[in-house]
């Protein structure tokens, strides 16, 4: 995890249709990344 207020490094996820999204994709742009660390997971 990069410190706080650090850039990201270069990523590629899935987006909520299953298409792959690089972070440059957003260059230029705010982004918000918010992920369910638990998900998917028993318990």
């Amino acid at each position: 995890m990069p410190p706080v207020g650090k850039k990201a490094p270069a990523f590629t996820l899935p987006n909520q249709d299953g298409r792959k999204v690089k972070l440059s994709d957003f260059k230029g742009k705010t982004v918000l990344l918010f992920a369910y660390p638990k998900a998917m997971t028993g318990g």
